[in-house]
């Protein structure tokens, strides 16, 4: 089962009490007190681990909660520290605080952690309060309490490239022929019902990563239907590859859907509708397909290209193109992220001073054969 967002409890453990204690020995009178400190709770982390590709574990279990911290103990002996918990989240994964709507961390890249709740601080036993006028205390502290917190989970697909379109665009055929993905394909819309992801290779050095997302339809960035679920999935891809079809099962016009898809997108992020585009004409083997292109191509006043998934025609080409696109993307941003002075223009950063020994610097600086040191009357006759 695939499970994109789920809201879940996390509480920490309770820190273990401190303990009131006297010794009590034969042969020793005045033992004292002896009370041992309670352990830490244990926190609750997430981490982004690779493998896990759903939220599903936190399907049917809201509420997580880690271990108590052990009480103290006589003869100074201390509680047990609880181990924290750490639960496994995908890639890309938002975590959001339910109460407020603020994103917590962002879980993107494999390892990312974030402790979401910390454990509660332990309890100190007697043997803290004594002293020369208080020597039998009985008094300690108790051990606080863990955090707790409502979290959404969000999971968002990395992808360098999002497949756009209406239902039964050719979006999953496309997908399944370019790479090893295996979605699943039917001949009516609908037929994805969750993103799939693949791995295409131009060459054998490169490779980009291809997000089939479920189709749209008018009303999605309003939450109609599954759009923001679906949409979610698009934030990520860096670049948009638009099918349209040529002949909807429905009879809608090409031209208005591929409109309709772009106002969704609009009305979901104006970033996200700014993203570099590609438009294809997918299923170019049927008859007035070229005429679609031509249509699309004056309506948007860019270049639309012509693929088949069924007879491979301009595959190829949208591979290259796709792969030159994300090229140029990712040496723009890697030239906003390089330092000034570093990518080109402006002045190189300064060098950090080296770091003199400590004959060279104080009041030995300025020795040398020629200035020796002299003794007191010498320098003050």
């Amino acid at each position: 089962m695939f499970v994109d967002r789920v809201e879940i409890e996390l509480r920490a453990g309770r820190g273990g009490h401190g303990c009131v204690s006297f010794r009590r020995e034969k042969y020793v009178p005045r033992g004292g007190p002896d009370g041992g400190d309670g352990g830490d709770g244990a926190s609750i982390i997430l981490e982004a681990r690779q493998g896990v590709n759903s939220l599903a574990q936190f399907a049917n279990r809201k509420f997580w909660r880690a271990p108590n911290g052990g009480p103290g103990q006589g003869s100074g002996c201390n509680g047990r520290g609880a181990r924290d918990l750490t639960l496994y989240v995908p890639p890309g994964t938002a975590v959001i605080d339910a109460e407020h709507g603020f994103v917590i961390k962002d879980l993107v890249n494999v390892g990312d952690t974030v402790t979401v709740v910390r454990g509660g601080k332990k309890g100190r036993g007697n043997i803290h309060f004594k002293s020369a006028q208080n020597q039998a205390p009985r008094e300690r502290t108790l051990g606080g309490d863990g955090e707790a917190r409502m979290v959404v989970l969000e999971l968002k697909s990395i992808a360098d490239v999002g497949l756009l379109g209406m239902p039964n665009a050719g979006k999953s055929t496309l997908l399944s022929v370019i790479s090893a993905a295996r979605p699943e394909i039917a001949n009516y819309p609908f037929t994805t019902k969750h993103p799939n992801i693949g791995i295409v290779r131009p060459t054998i050095d490169s490779s980009f990563a291809m997000a089939d997302i479920p189709g749209l339809i008018e009303g999605a960035a309003d939450g109609i239907g599954l759009g923001h679920e679906f949409l979610r999935h698009v934030e990520r891809a860096g670049l948009l590859v638009h099918l349209v079809e040529p002949l909807p099962s429905d009879g809608s016009d090409p031209v208005h859907n591929y409109q309709t898809i772009r106002d969704e997108l609009s009305g979901y992020s104006e970033e996200l509708s700014r993203r570099d585009e590609i438009v294809v004409i997918s299923k170019c083997e049927l008859p007035g397909a070229e005429q679609v292109r031509d249509a699309v191509a004056a309506a948007t006043g860019r270049a639309v290209r012509q693929i088949s998934a069924a007879t491979g025609q301009g595959l190829t080409e949208l591979v290259r193109e796709i792969a030159a696109k994300l090229a140029e993307i990712r040496q723009a941003a890697d030239s906003t992220t390089t330092p000034e002075g570093v990518a080109g223009g402006g002045d190189p950063p300064a060098k950090k001073p080296r770091r003199l020994p400590p004959h060279l610097t104080g009041l030995t600086a300025n020795l040398s054969d020629d200035h020796p040191p002299r003794d007191f009357d010498e320098a003050n006759p």
